[in-house]
């Protein structure tokens, strides 16, 4: 779950994202029921590592991160989609206590209905970066 804590660390760090949805509302995991402000929650999809012959100290991680973006309106949603992936897309370095992190977009998923009659899409990225054994 390394990369949800890298991407939380992004979006919490990128002020254009703050301004849009308060820290409060960018949560990991999962939001309560009813929650119709605009909101992101940070979720794992899929987790790979590295299989390596010899012990080394160090695996290479490849996580897929959703970040589901929950807004009141269609505009709301499509400026908040735009917001996270260029606070997340291409970022690289040490992020969240992560060496070599590396962050790309994976795709963006459908509009839907979210709950509360709000508007929901969810925009993915692949999270790379190393772990000790």
């Amino acid at each position: 779950m390394s990369g949800v804590d890298i991407i939380g660390a992004l979006l919490l760090a990128d002020t254009a994202v703050t301004d849009f949805v308060p820290p409060s509302m960018i949560k990991a995991g999962r939001l309560p029921d009813g929650v119709s402000s605009r909101s992101l929650v940070v979720r794992s999809i899929s987790l790979v590592e590295r299989v390596t012959l010899k012990r080394e100290a160090l695996v290479r991680v490849r996580e897929r991160v959703s970040v589901t973006i929950r807004a009141a309106n269609y505009d709301d949603q499509k400026a908040l989609t735009k917001l996270v992936r260029d606070a997340c897309a291409g970022r690289t370095g040490t992020i969240a206590n992560f060496d070599a992190v590396s962050v790309i977009a994976a795709g963006t998923g459908p509009d839907v209905n979210g709950p509360a009659d709000t508007f929901e899409k969810a925009q993915d990225f692949m999270v790379g970066f190393n772990e000790p054994v």
